[in-house]
């Protein structure tokens, strides 16, 4: 039977849909199948938008259909038969879930006790316990309390057993008394308010006052409107009223406020402005239209009938949601829940055991966690590609890392302002301008200057991106660096080759993937860089792939690959496989290292027992180091199509610190992943040396005292002969 969690409220606008996308994400990050049930739909004729919310997030797996109870129409018609299509509709999630996220009715009907009744009604005859939410806004810390006695009486009295509380949309100055107010009878968490949180989309006012995009980009209509202006006034007074997100409502006839604000939207130092809303059903003139068009700007114009007032009304009336569509959003609710709420206390109170298997979902937030504990510092030289800034924004909102992004502050700042996304915590350098470009120019001259190179010429080469960030790398002004999205490999690596180099004792910068299946994660190299290794760079990956794999969690069992197994084969092909597992074994006999190995073999224990019986690697091989590049590429595509993996990487390997490249077709997910496994790599490489130089101070501490101890003192040293007879 599948264990289950009951979230509720006794009341409208708690932002419970926050807390319920906090819950699935603890639990999926878990390795559990996730089930999303809704007893009580808000409606029959559109789909509901927290259950569409939570379908959304990866690792849930079921239709709309198989989530949704009964509609509000179905409870007030007969209550008990209602609650018996529920349960009956829940068991059907149930045996396709380890563990279901029930959410409570929205009151969006008539609010009040009989409603609160109603949830714990289910949430027994579920068997599912209750995490109460209750709004803490415009409450004092003592009227949330109220509000939890109250509602903790009414669930006990229809027997629903309440685990934990949650106090949503506190003051943020608040948080500490709120939680101290609530007690501690059961565990209590406070979450702040954010604005964002409960801003509409630009698009959500436009169906509000019945509108029509008549210019700009329709992708801004995502935006979130965090201000609402009514632009009445003359121009010059109302410039001054702008403010970032800001959709101003003016009548369309004002064709000087129009032209005045797409200036002011255009011009350095003024507000980034969400949209234009222009009433009254006027729009301006032929002339003056074709002056708008030719501005070229993207900022959205939206058209109504309404009047200002009407206008204005049905603007402000509309309410924000957490919805899929919004990433910001969605950072911005997983990161307040992770802040605030004890995900290891709740993990307890459902007594949600961690699975021995690795998922991928499990894999990637694994490492966002581990790259959250000790935040390192990565530059992203591709300012100007959207995917950097939104990836960006995702990592800032979840306390991934500490970026600097290369580029042109203003156009970088402006541009993710355009997309609704938040970079303030970001540094934003210009690569061509400033006094790290003069730096950075003499110390690469200085570098090179075998090979003949000038300053004035350095200073033409740091300016670029790849070069600019790599330096900011090897100078420790970043920890890591991570490009590719719009950049060939060679862009990215050659930097590195020149500037970092290679580790001491690794002949050659090799890549890994690491390859998560559905139930574990493997290592695969070199399948990205080197076309055709020799025995002793193929020994280097090999060493290299093994030690990546610990700084993952991985236990390195590792198979030399080829396409016959130990002595079965020969040829040149496989006596340079041989030779490279002779060389790993004398430089590392530490490591479980089998070859030559075929595939099938080192991956399946069946065979294993048939040609390798007494290998402690054959049939349960982790690390899996290719032949070549053709061979290495072929399979990691191969098995990422074929048995649906998630390939995360190339992760570069060899190079003294950290530098990642990313494909130029990467998703955002990609570059979220490969900042979090660079800074991963930092985090390894600074224990790592943190290790040697603790190791050398007591190696010289000892020293000293063997020097002291056989010394001996300046008065015996000088005393005469037979003294001290």
């Amino acid at each position: 039977m599948a264990r289950s969690i009951y979230i509720t409220s006794a009341e409208g606008d708690t932002g419970k849909s926050t807390v319920a996308l906090g819950v699935v994400d603890l639990l999926t990050r878990s390795g559990q199948r996730v089930g999303i049930f809704r007893p009580v739909a808000r409606s029959t004729a559109q789909r509901d938008y927290v259950v569409d919310l939570l379908l959304a997030h990866d690792g849930v797996d079921l239709t709309y259909e198989q989530c949704v109870g009964v509609s509000y129409e179905a409870v007030h018609a007969d209550p008990d038969a209602a609650l018996s299509r529920i349960v009956s509709r829940y068991h059907e999630v149930e045996r396709q879930s380890d563990v279901v996220v029930i959410v409570g009715t929205d009151y969006t009907d008539v609010a009040g006790p009989t409603e609160l009744a109603y949830n714990a009604r289910i949430a027994v005859n579920l068997g599912a316990p209750v995490l109460l939410v209750v709004r803490g806004s415009d409450r004092r810390p003592e009227e949330i309390r109220g509000m939890v006695d109250v509602c903790l009486a009414e669930l006990r009295t229809q027997h629903a057993e309440v685990i934990a509380v949650v106090a949503n949309r506190c003051a943020p100055e608040e948080l500490v008394t709120v939680r101290a107010a609530m007690g501690t009878e059961l565990p209590a968490w406070a979450l702040p308010e954010d604005q964002l949180l409960n801003a509409p989309t630009v698009r959500a006012l436009m169906e509000a006052v019945g509108g029509r995009l008549a210019a700009g980009d329709e992708d801004l209509l995502s935006r979130e409107a965090l201000d609402l202006l009514v632009g009445a006034m003359s121009i010059e007074h109302l410039l001054d009223k702008l403010t970032d997100g800001a959709v101003v409502i003016t009548p369309g006839d004002r064709a000087d406020i129009l032209l005045g604000l797409l200036m002011a939207n255009a011009a350095d130092g003024f507000p980034s402005l969400a949209g234009i809303i222009l009433n009254g059903g006027f729009y301006p003139p032929s002339p003056v239209a074709r002056l708008v068009n030719g501005l070229g700007q993207r900022l959205p114009i939206i058209r109504t009938d309404m009047g200002t007032f009407r206008t204005a009304s049905a603007a402000a009336a509309t309410r924000g949601r957490l919805s899929a569509d919004s990433q910001r959003k969605v950072d911005t609710a997983l990161a307040l829940f992770e802040r605030h709420v004890d995900t290891q206390t709740l993990l307890e109170r459902l007594d949600v055991s961690r699975p021995s298997v690795v998922t991928p979902l499990m894999f990637e937030y694994e490492l966002l966690d581990r790259a959250r504990n000790d935040r390192k510092h990565i530059v992203l030289p591709e300012g100007t590609d959207d995917r950097i800034l939104r990836a960006a924004s995702t990592l800032l909102q979840r306390e991934v890392a500490q970026l600097t992004i290369l580029g042109t502050e203003a156009s970088i700042r402006a541009r993710a302002t355009e997309l609704g996304l938040d970079i303030s915590a970001a540094a934003v350098v210009d690569p061509k301008d400033g006094e790290l470009h003069d730096r950075f120019a003499q110390h690469y001259a200085e570098l090179r200057k075998h090979k003949g190179m000038t300053v004035d010429r350095a200073r033409e080469i740091v300016g670029s991106v790849s070069y600019f960030g790599t330096m900011m790398v090897q100078l420790g002004l970043a920890d890591g660096m991570v490009s590719g999205a719009i950049h060939t490999t060679a862009h990215t690596i050659k930097p590195a080759f020149e500037i970092i180099k290679t580790t001491p004792g690794v002949s050659i910068v090799s890549s890994v993937f690491l390859m998560c299946l559905e139930d574990r994660v493997l290592v695969y190299g070199d399948c990205a860089v080197n076309p055709d290794p020799t025995a002793e760079q193929l020994a280097d990956i090999a060493i290299s792939s093994a030690e990546t794999a610990v700084q993952f969690g991985i236990e390195p069992r590792i198979a030399m690959l080829s396409y016959s197994t130990g002595e079965s084969g020969t040829g040149a092909d496989v006596d340079k496989v041989r030779a490279a597992t002779a060389l790993v074994r004398e430089r590392r006999p530490d490591l479980s290292v089998e070859g030559p190995i075929q595939y099938d073999a080192a991956v399946d224990a069946s065979v294993a027992r048939t040609k390798m019986p007494d290998s402690s690697v054959a049939g349960r091989a982790t690390v899996f180091i290719f032949p070549d590049l053709n061979t290495g590429n072929n399979t990691y595509k191969a098995v990422q199509r074929s048995a649906g993996a998630v390939a995360i990487g190339p992760v570069l390997q060899g190079l003294r610190k950290p530098v990642n490249d990313l494909s130029r077709g990467a998703l955002v997910q990609d570059i979220v992943n490969t900042v979090a496994i660079t800074a991963i790599q930092a985090q390894a490489q600074a224990a790592a040396a943190a290790q040697a130089a603790a190791d050398d101070a007591r190696a010289a501490a000892e020293t000293d005292t063997a020097t002291t101890l056989a010394t001996p003192t300046a008065a015996a040293a000088t005393a005469p002969q037979g003294a001290a007879q």
